[in-house]
């Protein structure tokens, strides 16, 4: 089977290319490198450097694909704010023109990478694929309107689709080609950010009185690599007409000083914070409920913190 990645040479990307490779995928990447890295694709696949936005770009890269999955797309919240018109031209117009050059070339497999932004401040946790879905910002709007327009593509083109939404990925992947990590600039993630800290520059610990057990807030995250064995899981389970939505991440969450603590033990020495106030806004807890997936893809993370952030140090250093 071959594979258009699209988005595959940012840091998901790259490593759904590298371990889809080593499963017997033939892969195909679309990717304009706008915040990927070229030099991530492997010697011999076929690699368009184009938009999705390129009706051209996107039909040459599908012309002999079985399916796709696709992580194209903007994805900084923060950015979404200031600039949504962009957001949604790049991803829901991209996605959308992915779609129609989808059903054009007679292709009919998709894995999305959603995001559990789509359900904004949820009204219970941990968070079931039926929870009401209120994104807070653009960017969780553009994926939820994309994972709408797949569900109307399913009924009406009889596409077999899976979106995966999941809230924060961490790690690397140590390819033949060096580590496959995250590359942003600027970081806005937790873990690089921890791994960073300095005396002169510590880390900000946002809210220390939360209702947690430890005072401070609750994320979910979820090693790059598990999360790629969920979309192959997904891929492998696609079924015709039918759009599965799916809640991937770690189970229970950790908390930001969980995150610290890991981070202290790899690195050997105590990682520098800033107790600072809450933000407003954001929640104590925020986990996914991913018993779907367990049980009808057969899916469990496998990585926790601690390799989370171990592999992500490795990367860096």
């Amino acid at each position: 089977m071959r594979v258009l990645v699209t988005g595959g040479t940012g840091y998901i990307g790259s490593t759904a290319v590298d371990i889809l490779i080593t499963k017997g995928y033939e892969i195909s990447i679309l990717d304009d490198c706008t915040t990927g890295h070229a030099d991530t694709a492997p010697a011999g696949v076929s690699f368009i450097q184009g938009s999705l936005l390129s009706a051209g770009d996107v039909a040459q890269a599908l012309v002999g694909v079985d399916a796709v999955m696709h992580f194209a797309g903007k994805s900084l919240v923060g950015e979404s704010v200031e600039k949504p018109d962009l957001y949604h031209q790049v991803n829901v117009d991209g996605s959308r023109n992915l779609l129609d050059q989808m059903h054009a070339s007679g292709v009919t497999k998709l894995v999305f990478s959603s995001s559990a932004a789509t359900y904004g401040e949820p009204e219970q946790v941990p968070i079931l694929e039926t929870a009401p879905t209120k994104p807070t910002n653009p960017y969780g709007a553009t994926k939820l309107a994309i994972d709408q327009m797949i569900t109307a593509e399913a009924e009406s083109r009889g596409i077999a689709a899976a979106s995966l939404r999941y809230f924060n990925v961490a790690g690397a992947l140590k390819s033949s080609r060096g580590w496959l990590a995250e590359r942003h600039n600027p970081e806005t993630h937790l873990i690089p950010n921890v791994l960073r800290s300095t005396s002169d520059n510590p880390v900000k610990v946002f809210g220390t009185d939360w209702p947690t057990p430890d005072g401070t807030c609750i994320r979910d995250y979820v090693h790059v690599v598990d999360l790629i064995d969920a979309h192959i899981k997904a891929l492998e389970s696609l079924a015709p007409k039918i759009h599965e939505i799916y809640n991937l991440g770690s189970g229970d969450g950790y908390s930001v000083r969980e995150v610290i603590a890991a981070a202290s033990k790899s690195a050997g020495y105590q990682i520098p914070t800033l107790d600072s106030p809450r933000r407003a806004g954001d929640p104590a807890v925020l986990i996914a409920d991913i018993n779907k997936a367990k049980n009808k893809l057969g899916w469990v993370p496998t990585h926790g913190i601690e390799k989370m952030v171990a592999d992500t140090l490795a990367s860096i250093s």
